[in-house]
């Protein structure tokens, strides 16, 4: 079973990234596989451009970082993808890599040739932390997920949510955010 994950915050060892780091941890404990992960802020994604260049073949024709990424989101089984919640969504980075995804798009409803869901079927976890207390920003960055989710066909998805965690290191006093993550990658590759 493939795994993949996406770090979409900017904070070097940051609330976000110590919760992946535990999903995924729990991912290689219960499937014995390695996790690829992709740290967004750390590549070269140029925004989307909406040129209507991957409408007649599914393929995006800027040539970046996401090349190395098209490759991965085809072939995973699971796909972890977690970002802290800026002014009610997900970050720039994250949106950056989901809106170069519009390929996807055009190839699954388009072209209609959809992503197999492959031996294991396709599932996904979105991991999201922010400082401000009201579930709204936790509602609007799902909502992009599931259209990310959507798109790549990954017809089922869980969402692990932390509010009013701000500063840097903050999850390792929440009560229980690292057992959650641990236990939520657990279950995303259990069968």
């Amino acid at each position: 079973m493939k795994t993949i994950a996406f770090l979409g915050s900017p904070r070097k060892d940051g609330n976000t990234e110590l919760l992946l780091k535990e999903a995924i941890r729990g991912v290689e404990e219960t499937s014995g596989g390695d996790v690829a992960i992709f740290n967004l802020n750390l590549m070269n994604i140029k925004p989307c451009q909406d040129c209507g260049g991957c409408e007649k073949t599914g393929e995006c024709i800027i040539d970046d970082d996401m090349t190395k990424i098209y490759p991965e989101i085809r072939t995973a089984d699971r796909i972890i993808f977690a970002s802290p919640i800026f002014f009610f969504g997900l970050s720039a980075q994250s949106k950056a890599m989901i809106d170069r995804c519009q390929s996807f798009w055009c190839e699954k409803y388009l072209l209609k040739k959809p992503i197999p869901p492959g031996k294991y079927g396709r599932k996904g976890l979105l991991i999201v932390v922010g400082g401000m207390r009201k579930e709204v920003g936790v509602e609007c960055g799902d909502a992009t997920a599931k259209a990310f989710f959507r798109t790549i066909s990954v017809g089922e998805h869980k969402v692990l949510s932390f509010l009013g965690v701000d500063a840097k290191g903050a999850i390792l006093n929440h009560p229980t955010g690292m057992k959650d993550a641990f236990e939520a990658g657990k279950n995303l590759v259990s069968l």
